[in-house]
């Protein structure tokens, strides 16, 4: 099982282990990682190089290139993010077979703090979770992704390993030229690949383009392609049974022969010596990984201390702590509660009749009140004893400052000040225990942009605004609304999340 198989979550194509890593086995999968060590050190083996990692240190591994991890005997903390290349493909055609490398002479390298401050800002992110978060990681995921191919896609052969090199920064037309001839290669190193006929599909001389490889590469044509072919050999001989004659045909080497040779040259060892120090030593069902997870916390101070400035920028929002609502459907809906919500004093004011809407909606229902708080509203149109086959939950998302802030404001321009000025970030989860079967869930959901737009449209004079405008009007204002099917044993967790002020109104009901 030499081939990991790496799963992302449906709406996220990035995945991230933060760990104290013991021994990683031998592996390779079909998408990049980048891993960026926080803490203490390791040693991590690419191919046939082995390169010893310290705190601060950032590696490229590029999608099917086999490596593994070994803890050096001091305590480690390393961040390795996996990006799925099917998704980001799609953004930039020369992704999947590129070649990146972070290896640099000066570890204090403009572009190298880059990256690692996006490294950081993706972690926290992850471990905040906030409004809207796997929008952010993705869009930092976008900015990491221009980061390698404007800095790190220039390389050079030195001392037996591939080095940045920072002289062709910048060379766009060399980047892509060399992304063209690599991948090629790298799709058709398994038959016979000659330098004239790439020169051909790159119009240009054999001279010519002997010489950009050379000089781009540190390496000749005929060096790079045996090259790749010793690289893709390994995975057969740690992952196969297969003899090396037949490995040697099916890599493109013409003779055994020659594929020993370039074989020992990169790798320092016969290839059966080679099969015979690792085969045990590779990812499988028998030998996992070993590495603990570290805490959130833990995390946090590691970065605190690694990237300046990143830190502070999310601690303020990371003392938000979610409101959680507990529905006990059999104690809570047997206990009708017969008092007034605390959200109607706010919600009768005039001044905010905009933002009352949905308060508005959910009381036209008539239903019985059992659960409320500052911000929240749970109902239901169920009359105890029976069986519960609905819910009504309205959450608000303002805080304290803004609750007493409503209660005293007295015109329009007020609550759109009010409403402009807040950006606070709320995540509510309200968990139902005791419904079973099937449920329609249905959200009517105002944003910040909606409540602007609706106070805009409350004092624009009638007749002011063309049947354009007014049109657009109409879709700023309006809700958006959605509709979806959820299946509960016992319990379901309703969660919502909100930037600046907003409203969801949402109703469960039996199918």
């Amino acid at each position: 099982m030499l081939k990991e198989k790496i799963m992302y979550k449906e709406e996220l194509p990035i995945n991230v282990i933060t760990a104290n890593i013991d021994e990683y086995p031998i592996h390779f999968h079909d998408d990049m990682e980048v891993v960026y060590v926080l803490e203490g050190s390791i040693t991590l083996r690419n191919g046939y190089y082995t390169y010893n990692l310290k705190q601060g240190d950032i590696f490229i591994i590029n999608d099917r290139e086999m490596h593994s991890f070994q803890n050096t005997g001091e305590d480690n903390m390393v961040m390795m993010l996996q990006m799925d290349l099917a998704y980001f493909s799609r953004y930039y055609e020369s992704l999947k077979n590129n070649f990146f490398v972070t290896d640099m002479e000066d570890d204090s390298d403009e572009s190298l703090e880059v990256l690692k401050t996006i490294m950081a800002r993706i972690m926290m992110e992850i471990l905040q979770k906030g409004y809207g978060y796997e929008h952010k990681v993705i869009e930092s995921t976008h900015n990491l992704i221009a980061c390698l191919m404007s800095d790190f896609q220039y390389f050079v052969m030195e001392d037996g390993k591939f080095k940045n090199e920072s002289r062709n920064k910048g060379n766009k037309i060399l980047a892509g030229r060399l992304n063209r001839i690599t991948d090629y290669m790298y799709d058709n190193y398994n038959r016979k690949l000659t330098l004239n006929e790439i020169a051909e599909r790159e119009h240009l001389s054999i001279y010519y383009l002997s010489h950009i490889i050379k000089e781009a590469t540190g390496l000749s044509f005929q060096d790079l392609l045996s090259y790749i072919r010793v690289e893709e050999s390994e995975k057969l001989l740690l992952g196969t049974n297969k003899k090396i004659g037949a490995i040697a045909e099916e890599t493109g080497f013409s003779a055994v022969r020659y594929y020993i040779k370039h074989f020992e040259h990169w790798f320092g060892m016969h290839p059966l010596e080679y099969r015979k120090q690792y085969i045990g030593k590779i990812i499988s069902r028998e030998i996992e990984a070993k590495y603990t997870r570290c805490t959130p916390a833990k995390i946090e101070e590691a970065i605190r201390r690694q990237v300046k400035g990143v830190y502070a920028d999310y601690v303020d929002k990371m003392k938000i702590k979610p409101v959680i609502v507990d529905v006990d459907v059999y104690d809570d809906y047997a206990e009708i509660l017969h008092e007034t919500p605390e959200l109607a004093e706010i919600m009768s004011r005039e001044v905010n009749s905009v933002l009352a809407g949905p308060y508005n909606m959910l009381m036209s229902l008539g239903e019985n009140l059992i659960a409320c708080g500052s911000n929240y509203i749970v109902t239901t149109k169920c009359h105890f004893p029976g069986p519960l086959t609905s819910l009504s939950i309205l959450v608000y998302n303002f805080d304290e400052n803004i609750n007493k802030a409503l209660r005293r404001i007295g015109s329009a321009s007020d609550l759109l000040r009010v409403v402009r000025n807040y950006d606070g970030e709320s995540e509510f989860l309200i968990r139902c225990t005791g419904l079973s079967g099937d449920f329609r869930v249905l959200r009517c959901r105002l944003e910040k942009e909606n409540i602007i737009s609706r106070i805009e449209d409350a004092g624009r004079q009638t007749g002011d605004d063309s049947e354009r405008s007014a049109l657009v009007n109409r879709f700023m204002t309006e809700p958006s609304v959605s509709s979806a099917v959820s299946t509960s044993s016992d319990a379901m967790s309703i969660r919502t999340i909100f930037k600046g002020i907003g409203a969801e109104l949402i109703l469960i009901d039996s199918k």
